[in-house]
């Protein structure tokens, strides 16, 4: 059974729709999007309560969406949210949907951030600056940084070379990459 809540029409808040649904004790929630402190603390809360929590958040890469969720809180709480956060967390899915080299659409590029151990400490201790490097030697755990995800893309001939540029964490680094100088 799914059950859907509207922000305006069916409840006040996303905050007051996590609270309200916490009593009906559901197996997943999902929440469109966390904006705010409360929503954020609301859906923290519930995955320490066992509930699987799906949410997003607009931020550019994974360890960003780690930062963001970190610092909505103020300064003094930030030392629990991390370690609240480090327990909790499963994985972090960035995207970013480029123009196929076909213009027949767009495809996903994805980043991928699992919660391993190495990265629950990060988040734990505040090294979140380090993500991207785990990401990059994660792969055998299932990660994938935004710049390995367009390197395939390029590879398998779906996007072109610019297009996947202009989303590189380093574009200088990523042309260097494929041979391109400056």
């Amino acid at each position: 059974i799914v059950e859907q809540r509207e922000v305006g029409s069916d409840t006040f808040s996303f905050a007051d729709s996590l609270k309200r649904c916490l009593r009906q004790d559901p197996d997943v929630i999902m929440i469109g999007e966390m904006r705010d402190l409360e929503t954020i603390a609301t859906a923290i809360t519930a995955a320490e309560t066992g509930h699987l929590v799906l949410a997003t958040l607009h931020t550019p890469n994974a360890p960003e969406a780690v930062n963001r969720i970190v610092d909505v809180f103020p300064p003094y709480q930030q030392t629990q949210i991390k370690i609240e956060l480090s327990s909790t967390l499963q994985g972090i899915i960035a995207q970013a949907l480029l123009p196929k080299k076909d213009s027949q659409g767009r495809v996903p590029a994805v980043e991928l951030l699992i919660a391993t151990s190495a990265v629950r400490n990060l988040i734990r201790t505040g090294k979140s600056h380090q993500l991207w490097t785990t990401m990059q030697t994660g792969s055998q755990f299932g990660m994938q940084t935004m710049d390995e995800a367009l390197k395939d893309l390029i590879n398998r001939d779906i996007v072109s070379f610019e297009v996947a540029a202009a989303k590189a964490r380093d574009r200088a680094t990523f042309e260097k990459d494929f041979g391109v100088r400056p």
